[in-house]
């Protein structure tokens, strides 16, 4: 059993461990209200591009830019978006869970895989399994850039427009709401014209180009899908952050129970401590005396 100075040792490791785990979830409280701030205002930006992308391709149907064509190939890409640091619960494992189930499909249909890791965990996972990762992407910060992200994503779009590979998944945790985030694994190229059209509406619109149509349109629809995956980047962040916060809270709720159990014990322990002690000097009386 136990001595009462060991128990008050585990009593003040554990406050100093909820001291740690409240402050994060604190600290998780802030980031995250900026983290769907700012995934909320990116999304505005890509609907209006994708609007105009529709408008331009109703204008010009002649015209097939290469990320909506099908292409011949037997390698597909994969963009992993994970998180750099853990203690989030299980929001990297969810995603890498979806991201292994789609590897295994793949492999099945004789796919092989060139793969890009934004994030620390994600970069792991693809080296522990054995993926070819062509480029990777981290420490992103709180505050990611889109000219740090689209470094290492051109590799696969430009692998796609040249036709080396047939498709590009795009794989994150999606934001739901503050206690709920959902690992998605979808399909970023080639892009589907009822997606690009879906808010199009039903006017024709007659443009000005310069210095032409075919240029426009070509620089519009990298700029989408470059939107895309920076939108799929902010909801990861936000996840990330709304899951820490409940991780975190959850530790320090526990932390709190063990230490109540913690006092409880150290308490029992006295008490029989003290009980003993009295017994011994009622016996060590009554024997003197007797």
């Amino acid at each position: 059993m136990a001595t009462g100075k060991e128990i008050r040792g585990q009593i003040k490791s554990f406050e100093n461990t909820k001291k740690i785990t409240k402050a994060m979830e604190m600290v998780s409280v802030s980031k995250m209200r900026k983290a769907q701030e700012r995934m909320r205002a990116a999304r505005p930006y890509s609907d209006k591009i994708r609007n105009i992308a529709a408008h331009l391709g109703q204008a010009n149907p002649e015209y097939v830019h290469p990320f909506m064509k099908l292409n011949d190939s037997k390698t597909a890409g994969l963009i992993v978006v994970t998180t750099d640091k853990g203690l989030c619960g299980g929001l990297n494992t969810n995603v890498l869970r979806s991201v292994t189930m789609k590897l295994r499909e793949l492999q099945g249909q004789g796919v092989s895989v060139e793969a890009v890791a934004i994030g620390n965990k994600g970069l792991g996972f693809l080296n522990r399994v054995g993926a070819k990762v062509v480029s990777h992407v981290t420490q992103l910060g709180d505050r990611p850039h889109l000219d740090k992200l689209i470094g290492p994503v051109k590799v696969l779009l430009d692998a796609y427009a040249e036709g080396r590979i047939n498709a590009v998944y795009l794989s994150y945790t999606k934001f739901i709401n503050t206690v709920k985030q959902e690992p998605v694994v979808e399909q970023l190229l080639p892009l589907r014209a009822e997606a690009i059209k879906s808010d199009a509406g039903q006017h024709s619109w007659d443009y000005i180009y310069e210095p032409d149509a075919q240029s426009v349109i070509d620089e519009l629809l990298v700029r989408y899908v470059e939107s895309l995956i920076y939108q799929a980047l902010a909801e990861n962040m936000a996840s990330e952050h709304s899951a820490r916060m409940v991780a975190m809270k959850a530790a320090t709720d526990n932390a709190g129970n063990v230490i109540g159990e913690l006092k409880l014990v150290y308490n029992k322990t006295r008490q029989a401590a003290i009980t003993k002690e009295l017994s011994e000097i009622v016996s060590g009386a009554a024997a003197i005396s007797g």
